[in-house]
């Protein structure tokens, strides 16, 4: 097997990274995102991520956790502190998955294989019916983008499993190329308003990204309709779509709600169609304005939730005939 550099220094880093798991609970996350969901076979193939919350209790014992919330918020009534850590993996192919010589005018193969670490805090102000928490997340995304991220071993050896074509293109991906994303964002959820015994309420938010993977600045807001609406944020999404939360606070019963929402993006980068930073490979003319506009449902029962989301994506660069569409499926359990 080939050494690689990059793969060692994500285990290293996931290895450190999982010490605070084993001494505090929270909310076990896994997302699964595929074309295939939504009937469609191209571009954004496949997503996968693992992810862990602290409970926030638990989160503001946290040393590091408390340190930086302190220093970040002198002056703020942070009430929850929690710290979250996500391994993740993402598939991206052109349409065409037939031809092994490179394909100019549609996106390139590529893999991308991260760990993230997160800062959420969540404060409060207002009263009554008044009130307004809001949540801040800053996290750091470490990975390889490249042969490394094991994009051709993960989607052809899946293929083989349910006896499907493997994708020929492979040889033409995006080169090994280490990946680092700095991200911020903040959510603001407003007290829900009582609609007979259902709920409803919104919950936008603004964010930006800051790498050589990606660097964007985002926006947009999401509407839920159903009865408990206080047990999150909204389920969570892999990036870049807009993401939710991966915290659960357990219901007593069942609680459920719909949702729909819109995120668009103002892109500087996307390694994805822009190409490899430093080195020379094939690259598409992207788009500036991106938007993802999403519809699904979630079922909280108890400490366990399920969600089912529709995303259809505006077209992401010139030579793009059409926009895209995927399905996504996360289940979070809390401990």
């Amino acid at each position: 097997m080939r050494y690689s550099p990059f793969k060692n220094m994500i285990f290293a880093f996931g290895a450190l990274l999982c010490v605070p798991i084993i001494a505090h609970a929270g909310t076990w996350t896994v997302n699964v995102e595929n074309d295939r969901i939504a009937n469609t076979d191209r571009h954004y193939s496949n997503g996968f991520r693992l992810g862990w919350v602290s409970d926030a209790e638990d989160g503001s014992d946290i040393p590091i956790l408390r340190d930086t919330l302190q220093l970040l918020y002198p002056l703020a009534d942070v009430r929850n502190g929690r710290l979250g850590l996500e391994l993740g993996h993402n598939i991206y192919t052109p349409a065409d998955t037939e031809r092994r010589t490179l394909i100019q005018d549609d996106r390139p193969y590529a893999g991308w294989l991260y760990l993230s670490a997160s800062l959420n805090a969540e404060t409060g102000q207002g009263f009554g019916e008044h009130y307004t928490e809001t949540l801040d997340t800053m996290a750091l995304e470490l990975g390889v983008v490249g042969p490394s991220a094991l994009g051709r071993q993960v989607q052809n050896g899946f293929h083989k499993i349910i006896n499907v074509a493997s994708n020929k293109g492979w040889d033409n991906q995006l080169k090994d190329e280490p990946g680092i994303n700095l991200i911020g964002e903040r959510k603001w959820r407003h007290r829900a308003f009582k609609l007979s015994n259902f709920e409803v309420d919104a919950i936008p938010h603004l964010g930006a990204t800051l790498g050589n993977v990606y660097t964007h600045a985002n926006g947009g807001a999401t509407v839920r309709f159903g009865q408990l609406l206080d047990t999150d944020y909204g389920p969570p999404l892999i990036r870049p779509n807009a993401s939710g939360f991966g915290a659960l606070n357990p219901s007593d019963g069942v609680a459920w709600y719909l949702f729909a929402g819109v995120d668009g993006r103002a892109v500087a980068r996307n390694i994805f169609l822009d190409g490899n930073t430093f080195r020379d490979s094939h690259s598409v003319d992207k788009k500036t304005l991106v938007g993802d506009f999403y519809t699904g449902i979630a079922i909280i029962y108890g400490s366990a939730r399920i969600a089912f989301t529709h995303v259809m994506r505006s077209r992401e660069f010139d030579q793009q005939p059409e926009s895209d569409r995927f399905g996504a499926i996360s289940l979070s359990v809390h401990f």
